[in-house]
């Protein structure tokens, strides 16, 4: 072999190591996206996990914020407040949420799942009234995105009256016209 020749094979050798260096590298980014988008979603669900948790443990503020989604006039002003930080604290998660999909670290399926979820706490009256009157904002494409929901998703009386009938433990008692249409489960 001469000069010549060791110096092709070198450079096939160090050719063939840059895209094997590359292939790695990729597969190490494919890696991490994975691994990103699943920590995101594991952060969101931990902040909704903790407002869950408060009403759960908490029958006083659960009261609040069951009377606050139908009507807020009808708490006090300390339970106003109890109200408006427990709502945003899930809105803030979905705000998050809604920021992790729009960069693409959350897949459609799963935001899909929560957007849903969003428009349905958002056809109670009590919060649409919380919306109009928080006295901090949310970022821009967030607060556009819920304000085009609720421009879409009118107050649903339906849902409201499904609610109370099952927290009433009368599921059974709400009218024909007012049950989910069959097929997916209503979150």
């Amino acid at each position: 072999m001469n000069l010549e020749s060791l110096a092709n094979l070198g450079e096939i050798v160090g050719a063939a190591a840059v895209v094997a260096s590359l292939l790695y590298l990729a597969v190490q980014v494919r890696q991490g996206t994975r691994a990103q988008r699943t920590e995101n979603y594991a952060r969101a669900l931990d902040r909704l996990s903790a407002v869950q948790s408060a009403l759960g443990q908490d029958p006083e503020l659960s009261l609040i914020y069951s009377r606050g989604v139908q009507d807020p006039s009808r708490l006090t002003a300390l339970e106003k407040i109890r109200f408006t930080w427990t709502a945003y604290e899930a809105f803030d998660a979905f705000e998050f949420m809604f920021q992790t999909h729009q960069t693409g670290e959350l897949p459609d399926e799963v935001w899909r799942r929560w957007s849903t979820t969003i428009a349905w706490w958002l056809s109670f009256p009590g919060v649409q009234v919380w919306w109009q009157h928080r006295p901090a904002g949310f970022t821009d494409s967030f607060t556009r995105y819920v304000e085009s929901v609720l421009a879409d998703n009118p107050t649903d009386a339906g849902v409201s009256r499904r609610w109370e009938a099952f927290l009433a433990d009368n599921p059974g008692k709400v009218p024909a016209a007012d049950r989910p249409a069959t097929g997916s489960p209503q979150p």
